[in-house]
């Protein structure tokens, strides 16, 4: 299976962005955020024409997530949002794909430390701990993909002391991040040997992605059984350059067939 998570921050603008990178990677599964469709608009035919079928939950002009399944592959169990959390933002989408549960999310980014957006952010990230404990009490084979709007780690960010504490890069949202890979996840990307300084978003402004300063802050987070069958994890970065890019590029995980041997790990 090759999973694919992208923020395409609109996917009005981006669509045919999005579907000549279909073409050019055939992946199986990808989970889209800030899709910012209601779900009557969103472009089924022209996903079904490349060969997919597609589960939403959006809304107007902010937030929506999505998932693409390979046509072929199927796909049962969705669910909208995170379950007895009260939101009308529509941030996750969760469905089981060749016994694969994926969960698509765009977590809050929380605008500033001192905002209610943040302590929003906060209370989003709790709840959905709640519920990822619980879905990997009922699925060994998971995937928590998305744009998770923290960077974990100082090799994350391009200026880890400009950034200590601001949102995006604080304690409390790293400890968040802590407590999801704590249920018993892994960060699929940082189980391979990667290039120095490889992020996932750059601002628009300031020049900030010729000059790679970036964040690493969508990801695919895996249970230990998906994590067993995971051969690669890359950042394709070529996708956020030419013509009206969004301003993250797709995470892409690989997996070996179940009960097939992983390669390429790193010891």
């Amino acid at each position: 299976m090759k999973l694919v998570t992208w923020n395409v921050n609109s996917l009005n603008v981006r669509l045919p962005r999005l579907l000549d990178w279909l073409a050019a990677h055939g992946p199986d599964v990808v989970c889209l955020q800030e899709t910012k469709l209601e779900d009557a608009k969103f472009p089924r035919a022209q996903i079904a024409a490349a060969g997919y079928d597609a589960h939403v939950s959006g809304q107007k002009t902010y937030n929506g997530v999505a998932i693409l399944v390979r046509s072929e592959l199927g796909c049962t169990d969705v669910v909208a949002g995170v379950p007895g959390y009260a939101d009308d933002q529509k941030r996750l989408l969760a469905a089981t794909i060749g016994g694969v549960r994926v969960i698509s999310a765009y977590v809050p980014n929380g605008q500033s430390v001192d905002s209610d957006k943040y302590r929003y952010k906060l209370g989003w990230c709790e709840a959905a701990e709640v519920f990822l404990r619980d879905s990997l009490a009922r699925h060994a084979e998971l995937a928590f993909a998305g744009d998770l709007n923290i960077a974990p780690q100082p090799d994350d960010v391009h200026d880890p002391a400009l950034w200590e504490g601001q949102v995006l890069y604080s304690p409390p949202e790293r400890a968040a991040f802590a407590r999801w890979i704590g249920l018993g996840l892994t960060d699929s990307f940082r189980l391979f040997a990667q290039p120095p300084k490889s992020y996932s978003w750059w601002d628009y402004r300031q020049l900030a992605f010729p000059k790679n300063h970036g964040l690493r802050i969508d990801h695919i987070l895996v249970s230990a059984a998906l994590a067993s069958r995971c051969t690669s994890c890359t950042i394709d970065r070529a996708a956020r350059k030419g013509e009206k890019p969004s301003d993250h590029a797709p995470v892409i995980a690989q997996f070996a067939e179940a009960g097939g041997a992983a390669t390429g790990r790193r010891a």
